[in-house]
């Protein structure tokens, strides 16, 4: 696929792309419903927590800080932690969107999750030659279906709330769902090592007040991952 790919063309194929991430989407949101309700949110509050931050690892995690009553501050700093990757998520897709105009860079942005980020960037590497109105159709269409199954999936949550019975095991697409958006992506030893420590972190300080193994973990990976990709950089110049 060259240049030549039309914008109807690679929404469609966006739109392919993003829909089995529906079978995750949907249970996860779920999850985010019964759980907000569970937490004292009403049906019009958890809605928009939901619509606003589109985020379900930092929505989940700041539902559990608040029914543990820890203070505002470490709640909102913890779930700016979770989200940081949406800044490295962006900055990865500038070269191919940055130019795009402003109110689709805007409408990008609030749209960004995971699925949406990863199926994107991955597509963009195959199709380095696609013009901008064609890359950026294509992320519409990857989270046509994905955004409003979010938000549909909460409000049913919300909605049921404890009549779901326990015997439906609706949790497990939330580990299921990074799963299979990060295993992909772990495509170099700096990549591999951040995602060790950071699960290993997350184990090891788990009893930590506040969840706040959450946001050391988090810190730590990114540490190494760093760390790791200066010392293969510097491997790689020693050898030339």
């Amino acid at each position: 696929m060259t240049n030549s790919l039309s914008q109807r063309q690679a929404f469609w194929l966006g739109f392919r792309h993003g829909g089995p991430f529906i079978l995750v989407v949907a249970p996860f949101g779920l999850v985010f419903g019964v759980v907000a309700t569970e937490a004292g949110l009403n049906v019009v509050q958890t809605m928009a927590f939901s619509i606003a931050v589109i985020a379900g690892a930092a929505q989940l995690t700041a539902l559990q800080m608040m029914t543990d009553n820890a203070p505002v501050a470490i709640i909102l700093a913890t779930a700016l932690a979770v989200n940081l990757r949406m800044a490295m998520y962006s900055a990865s897709l500038t070269p191919h969107l940055g130019p795009a105009p402003v109110w689709q860079r805007a409408l990008v942005a609030y749209l960004m999750v995971d699925q949406a980020y990863a199926v994107s960037a991955l597509q963009y590497e195959k199709t380095p030659d696609w013009s901008i109105p064609a890359k950026v159709a294509y992320y519409f269409g990857v989270v046509t279906l994905i955004c409003p199954v979010w938000y549909l999936g909460t409000l049913s949550g919300a909605v049921l709330g404890a009549q779901i019975p326990d015997t439906i095991p609706i949790g497990a697409a939330i580990p299921i769902a990074f799963i299979a958006l990060i295993g992909p992506m772990l495509r170099t030893l700096a990549h591999v090592a951040a995602a060790l420590t950071s699960v290993t972190a997350a184990i090891v300080l788990a009893g930590l007040p506040y969840s706040l193994g959450l946001l050391v973990a988090g810190l730590l990976s990114m540490v190494v991952g760093a760390l790791v990709e200066i010392w293969q950089t510097r491997r790689r110049e020693a050898q030339t």
